[in-house]
């Protein structure tokens, strides 16, 4: 069993040095969660076996380029999962990305034995995305395609952009740096000419969007030098307690209100909350199923959650 795992592993290596142009012993390491020391080992096992590797030193190892080999194998399990991938990329990124990636997926399922084909058939509609979340704009289908196209190319972006606070979209010229998927949304990091330095974008709100013959004027680094930093003081404790019945319903979006942990009793859960203060929208949250919960701490909370219903009250009196 050890031979054949490290042999598994020694292919995965082979197949993942294929698939990027580097790879540093480090990132091979973590994958297959084993020692630097094994990524060695089986580096040099793939090079006594005839494999073209080079390597630089600080900055990893790659195929010498032209060196392949015949379509891989997938695994019952690794054939199965398309379904799902091509299932979630249709309801979460725009058409044009989803389309392409379809395609891709069509050449992917080309290489299948004809038994992992039919499963594959059998298996797809048995699958449905259900969501009316819309993560992107539908008038402009190929936000996400042209973002992508613009990272790799290194080209600028003109787009007309809605931001939040405006109702009519202004113009912008960009250098895009990165994208990333946060509370339902896709959002990108770029450079904003119009605004002179680095800004978040949230491609639903973008109106127009096309790809500029003029490449980046700037040396832009990693995605992650450019995140906002989430990491704010949290020492306001809320204590909720919701009856078993309601509990399960509010999994899903409790996290956002910097939810900790909970205590099962006999009759209800109690919820911990941690947040910097009460200006996040969670006493509205909490009235969606008030009827079914009560507040443990703090008063202040509960002072507010009485003021929304009253001045709800007053307006549906008159």
């Amino acid at each position: 069993m050890d031979i054949k795992k490290r042999f598994d592993r020694i292919l995965s290596i082979f197949i993942h040095l294929q698939s990027k142009p580097i790879v540093t012993a480090q990132e091979l390491a973590d994958r297959f969660d084993v020692s630097l020391r094994t990524i060695y080992r089986d580096i040099r096992s793939l090079e006594q076996a005839g494999v073209p590797l080079y390597s630089e030193a600080g900055v990893g190892y790659a195929v010498v380029d032209g060196y392949k080999i015949p379509p891989t194998l997938f695994t019952r399990e690794e054939a199965l999962s398309f379904v799902a991938a091509e299932k979630i990329m249709q309801v979460y990124v725009d058409p044009e990305l989803s389309e392409h990636f379809t395609s891709a997926l069509f050449k992917m399922k080309a290489v299948l034995r004809t038994a992992q084909k039919v499963e594959v058939s059998e298996i797809t509609p048995a699958v449905v995305m259900r969501t009316d979340k819309t993560v992107f704009n539908k008038k402009v289908p190929s936000a996400l395609s042209t973002l992508f196209k613009s990272i790799s190319l290194k080209k600028q972006l003109s787009m007309a952009y809605i931001n939040g606070a405006e109702s009519e979209a202004t113009l912008r010229i960009v250098e895009p740096i990165g994208v990333f998927h946060e509370n339902s949304y896709w959002y990108f990091m770029a450079y904003c000419h119009l605004r002179q330095s680095y800004r978040q974008f949230r491609s639903d709100r973008i109106q127009s969007i096309v790809l500029l013959e003029e490449s980046f004027t700037k040396e832009h680094g990693n995605l992650e030098l450019y995140l906002p930093n989430r990491t704010v003081e949290r020492n306001l404790t809320v204590r909720i307690g919701v009856s078993k019945k309601m509990a399960p319903y509010l999994a899903w979006e409790r996290k956002y209100y910097g939810f900790t942990e909970e205590i099962v009793g006999e009759e209800q859960v109690e919820m911990h909350f941690k947040m910097k203060d009460l200006d996040n929208g969670f006493a509205r949250w909490f009235l969606m199923f008030a009827d079914h919960a009560e507040i443990l701490e703090p008063a202040i909370l509960q002072e507010k959650v009485i003021k929304l219903l009253e001045e709800s009250l007053q307006k549906h009196k008159k």
